[in-house]
């Protein structure tokens, strides 16, 4: 029952980004491995470039070229961008990916992040999915970014 209150929300008050997220889904389908974490559909995209992970709603899309540490880690705090879509729903755009997608790309912020060293991870909208990520999955982090700067910029264990 509560998984399909869970859909059922994702698909309703969450539908702007699914449909985004199952219409990439379908595209790569064929193309790539898929598996579920938790309540998510996972997809690995070989991309050969720097590309981490994105999630639209219930679909997750990582790098498969990286690290299975680092592939792990990265679906906890991507699961936590899906727990972001169900409370926000059509807000999650506007509050959660607008500032992600520039905080991540815009070359002015990579370069304040290296400059400063200052952890990705210190934005709320990040800090935050790795907090709800961790926390609805039950899952561990185990990479050093994670456990020592995952906490918007701060350790995430003490």
């Amino acid at each position: 029952m509560k998984k399909a209150i869970f859909y059922l929300i994702q698909f309703t008050w969450g539908l702007p980004q699914n449909l985004m997220g199952l219409i990439v889904y379908i595209l790569m389908h064929k193309k790539c491995e898929h598996e579920r974490f938790y309540n998510s559909f996972v997809t690995y995209i070989k991309t050969g470039k720097p590309f981490g992970g994105v999630s639209f709603g219930i679909f997750i899309f990582v790098n498969a070229d990286r690290a299975a540490d680092w592939r792990h880690d990265t679906l906890i705090h991507e699961y936590g961008h899906t727990i972001q879509s169900l409370v926000l729903g059509p807000l999650w755009m506007f509050v959660i990916a607008l500032p992600s997608v520039v905080w991540c790309n815009l070359p002015a912020l990579v370069r304040y992040r290296k400059e400063k060293d200052v952890s990705y991870y210190a934005l709320y909208c990040e800090g935050w999915a790795n907090i709800w990520g961790a926390l609805f999955s039950g899952e561990k982090f185990i990479t050093d970014e994670h456990i020592n700067r995952g906490r918007f910029g701060k350790q995430f264990y003490k």
